[in-house]
């Protein structure tokens, strides 16, 4: 029942994503923020490492013998492929930030609507895997407990710099905070890509790599 239990929630996980960098793009017709161009990368570096994590737990959930050795190495292949990721996606957004011009705020209303509603439906699944991993502790749960977390906050933080656009378009105001949101992003993921590449996961420091395989 646990099995399906998580099993379930991270394919909940990757179906309520896989939506957001289409949607998220789509808006970038009506409002070219370079915030909301940052989403739209954030967003696809997120799905992706949901996707991943989805697919590493029903392997291991799903075999019936499997060594904590193959665990591990299927975990550091995981881990070396979202950080890679966040990386490249972290470098983008940064330079794209930079380097853009001054934005008009006209039109970012979509995003914004998008952002708050992500930071709802993040919430929960912060909340929903911070419970199973409770109930049952697995690295998974606990690294998708700390990845919903953190998307709650940068959505937030979109929502609030989109936000801004909307009330105060085409000042000085509106196109700092506007740099400032997609800095933000950028620092999210770069700092999370160096973590998971130097190893530093400490909410899940305590869970055996075999802890896996019988939750």
């Amino acid at each position: 029942m646990k099995k399906r239990s998580g099993d379930r929630t991270l394919l909940a996980s990757v179906l309520m994503s896989a939506p957001g960098p289409v949607v998220v793009g789509a808006a970038l017709f009506f409002g070219r923020s370079s915030t909301q161009l940052a989403d739209f990368i954030r967003r696809s570096a997120e799905l992706l490492a949901i996707i991943v994590s989805w697919i590493i737990y029903r392997k291991i959930s799903r075999a019936e013998h499997i060594s904590s050795a193959k665990v591990e190495k299927l975990e550091r292949i995981a881990n070396f492929s979202v950080a890679l990721t966040m990386l490249i996606s972290g470098t983008v957004i940064l330079f794209v930030a930079l380097a853009s011009s001054a934005q008009s705020g006209a039109n970012v209303i979509p995003g914004l609507v998008i952002a708050i509603l992500g930071a709802v439906t993040n919430t929960w699944f912060w909340q929903r895997y911070r419970s199973l991993h409770r109930r049952s502790p697995n690295i998974i749960f606990a690294v998708q407990s700390r990845l919903y977390l953190g998307k709650s906050v940068v959505d937030l933080c979109v929502a609030a710099a989109l936000l801004t656009l909307v009330i105060a378009p085409g000042t000085d105001a509106a196109r700092y905070v506007d740099l400032i949101g997609s800095v933000i992003v950028s620092i999210y993921l770069l700092v999370n890509a160096v973590m998971i590449f130097r190893g530093k996961k400490n909410i899940v420091s305590k869970v055996p790599a075999a802890e896996i395989i019988h939750s």
